[in-house]
């Protein structure tokens, strides 16, 4: 199941709302992570998108709840620019509300997307399909290693170009890890770690989705290695 609401209007049409969070994270004496709001916010707004696109959504508008102080609204939104400008939609509007009332001792915001999805019926789930070929694209990170290790971070534009190919499917991965979203993808058939080959850390949190898992027929592997570069990570499942 992907974490995005979809509402049905029209006779095609849905609107995919998807969302993130962040607390404990930026410049405050109190957070456990430092980095600056811009930073703070692109990762947010990656989160997001990435949950939009991959359900087959068209991100329309995004919706800010800044609980970091009216001072960093700026800092925030071009953290949001960049990555939309990233993701070839920098045109789309950015709205949203600051908490001015009250100071937190820590950073906090809330991040919406609003995307519309013009032909209905994109799934959810996916029936598993043994002659399929997995990939992770890039690596699981979290906290300063996101900032330390930029480097393994798959870029925004390398999830655009690959969510645009045909008969392919894209599941962005979070703090649950690699393992957790496989089974979330596959309805009736549950992975256990054993059955998983793979170099990369299955059960470790990916953070701000800084790595997706793509599932595909095999003539189209050398079109995502061409795409995908070093950020190619080959995934099996053995057979039990």
């Amino acid at each position: 199941m992907r974490d995005i609401l979809t509402i049905p209007f029209g006779y095609e049409d849905s609107l995919i709302i998807s969302s993130d969070n962040s607390g404990a994270i930026g410049m405050k004496q109190g957070d456990l992570v430092h980095v600056p709001y811009e930073t703070l916010a692109y990762y947010s707004l990656r989160v997001a998108a990435m949950e939009c696109i991959a359900a087959g959504g068209e991100p329309i508008s995004v919706v800010l709840q800044n609980f970091c102080g009216d001072e960093h609204w700026e800092e925030l939104v071009r953290g949001i620019r960049k990555g939309l400008h990233e993701l070839e939609l920098a045109q789309i509007p950015i709205t949203g509300s600051t908490e001015s009332n009250f100071q937190l001792n820590q950073s906090a915001i809330g991040l919406f997307i609003v995307g519309k999805q013009h032909i209905r019926g994109t799934n959810e789930v996916y029936e598993y399909n043994e002659n399929w070929k997995l990939a992770v694209i890039g690596v699981p990170l979290v906290g300063n290693e996101v900032i330390e290790q930029e480097q393994h971070v798959v870029p925004l534009s390398i999830f655009r170009r690959l969510s645009r190919l045909n008969h392919g499917i894209i599941w962005p991965v979070g703090s649950k890890g690699i393992l957790y979203e496989l089974n979330q993808m596959f309805d009736q058939v549950r992975f256990t770690k054993e059955q998983v080959i793979t170099e990369l850390d299955i059960v470790k949190s990916s953070g701000p989705a800084t790595c997706f898992i793509m599932a595909y027929a095999g003539d189209m592997e050398e079109k995502m290695k061409e795409i995908a570069g070093e950020y190619f990570h080959a995934m099996k499942i053995a057979r039990r």
